[in-house]
Parts: structure tokens; sequence; C-alpha cells
């Protein structure tokens, strides 16, 4: 005699507010979640928080206009970050000291990343330039420089030995550095944010069309559209869940959209606020998604571990 197979549990969503964090620095541009909580602000500071506790541990000022992105080392040792200003901090945790300050791209900067070992920082800049520079050697000069894109470059992320970007001509490009290759997609509107999936078969871009794409990797091949939410003015950041279940956008009527990333539907449409989402991060270890809106971060719990 067989029984049927007991059905899979459905994961739980992060609906559960655990604590609203003011930043008190303007509005939060960019919020990205390590060990630890990073906060950018439109008030020219860089802000270490506790993320168990929502407590502010350090405060960065350096740069001249807001801040726009920012990332940490692999060993927390060391911050980086990008501004409107035009340059680059590469900043010591422990004192708060800037200790690296660069300068070369021609308008502000976007987006700014280490590679996983922390020798090199990587920006891209409206100036449509991806530059890398060697903080072992601190000199002011880059190392490389990636100019194919045709207009800003709005997003980077790197992994491994590869390099993906979003420009606003339109175009996804993945550098292999390695082997000195370029790959290019083409996206129908232009890509304002982009991330790689955990198994880094798939890319996932967010872009002006308030659509979320999931694309092969390798062959640029269109698996899946994710639509409901509104993205037309604003760079807005879209992630996948730690697990890659489900796809997860910010959205500018205030709401963060969750769709099961197989199916496409929408699992979850999660208030945050009366105005835009700005930017999301899902924490790498614990059960939790952080929002900013305006100048406040959400921490959500997610009460299930299928994440």
């Amino acid at each position: 005699m067989s029984f049927p197979q007991p059905k899979p549990e459905v994961p739980q969503l992060p609906q559960h507010l655990i604590r609203t964090i003011d930043c008190q620095q303007g509005a939060v541009r960019a919020l990205l979640v390590t060990n630890y909580l990073l906060s950018c602000g439109a008030d020219k500071s860089l802000k270490l928080w506790s993320v168990s506790r929502g407590l502010l541990l350090k405060t960065y000022s350096g740069h001249g206009y807001e801040v726009l992105d920012s990332d940490g080392s692999y060993d927390n040792s060391q911050l980086c970050s990008c501004s409107s200003d035009k340059t680059v901090i590469l900043w010591d945790v422990a004192t708060g000291q800037v200790t690296w300050k660069l300068r070369g791209h021609a308008g502000k900067v976007i987006c700014v990343q280490f590679n996983e070992e922390a020798t090199v920082i990587l920006s891209g800049s409206i100036d449509g330039i991806v530059r890398c520079w060697d903080t072992r050697s601190r000199e002011f000069d880059p190392i490389q420089i990636l100019d194919e894109a045709q207009d800003g470059v709005s997003s980077l992320k790197v992994s491994e030995h590869e390099l993906l970007t979003g420009s606003v001509d339109g175009r996804v490009r993945r550098y292999d550095l390695r082997m000195g290759q370029l790959h290019v997609d083409f996206i129908n509107s232009q890509p304002h944010h982009v991330c790689v999936c955990a198994d880094a078969q798939c890319t996932l871009t967010s872009s002006l069309d308030s659509t979320v794409r999931l694309l092969d990797k390798s062959t640029g091949e269109m698996l899946g559209e994710y639509t409901g939410h509104k993205m037309k003015g604003y760079k807005l950041d879209c992630c996948l869940s730690s697990k890659d279940t489900h796809v997860l956008s910010c959205s500018e009527d205030g709401h963060v959209y969750c769709w099961d990333l197989v199916e496409g539907s929408l699992t979850l449409k999660l208030p945050v606020g009366k105005a835009v989402v700005q930017s999301l991060s899902f924490h790498p270890s614990e059960t939790c998604l952080l929002t900013a809106m305006e100048g406040r971060v959400q921490q959500n719990k997610i009460h299930s571990c299928h994440w």
C-alpha cells in the first residue's frame, strides 16, 4: 500500500516587522547586509549598524555629496564607498579613517564593489566607464578601464572571475576577466540593477519598464519575467532569496514584491510605507529582510528556513 507524498511546505514570507531604524542621514540611498548593516546617506555619510540590535556602531564621513553605494571586504576590516562627488573611498572599519581616496571618474559614481579577496575595487559611473583599482599598490591610476558601455553604468556585480554590469544603454555585459572575453545581452529597457543567482547560472535584472528579468547567464535566454511592481523613474534594487526560490524587487508604490522564481506568480506584496522603497537586502545567514525607504531601514523576519 502506497501513501501519497506530502505536499512541500510553503515557505513563510517576511511579513513580521522586527524593528525600524531611523538612520538620521537624510534619504538612505542604498543598504548592504553582510555581517553588519551599511547605510548610505544623502547627508554624505556612511553608517555601520548592528543587524541583531539595530544599534549604530560607526559613522564614516569624507564624501562631498550623497553616498550612493558601498561594500565590505571579506574580513570586515575595510569598506569602500562611492558618491555623487565622483570619488571612491577606501575606509578602515575600526578607526573610521579614510585610507585611500580615488578620483578619475567624470561623473557621479553609481556603484562599487570589492572582488572576493578585496585586492581590487571596481567602480561604475554615469560616465559609462568601469574602473578597477588595486588596493595593494594604492596607486591612484586604475589598473584596468572597461569603457564598452555607450551610456552610464548603473550597476555591477563581481563573481569569482566574472564581472556583470548593467548600463543605461540597455545592455547587460558579462566580462570574463580570466579569458578576456565580453558577452553582451540586450534588454528592451534600461537595466538599473543586476545580480547573480547563488549557483552562478542565471542573472537577474530590474529595468525602468517595471519588469524584472531572469536570464541564462551563458546564453542570454529569457527564463522568466516578473511584473506588477512600479519602476519608472528610480534606480531600485532586486534580489533573490537565499535559496533562489523567490525573486524580490523594490517598488515606487511603497511595497516590496515577491514572486515564485519558477511559476512567476506574485507570492507576497509587502507594505513598507507610502514612499519609494529604494533598496533591499537579505541577511546572508539569518532569516531577515531589510528595506530602505526615505531615511528609515525596516527589518522583517522570515518565519521559515526554506528561504
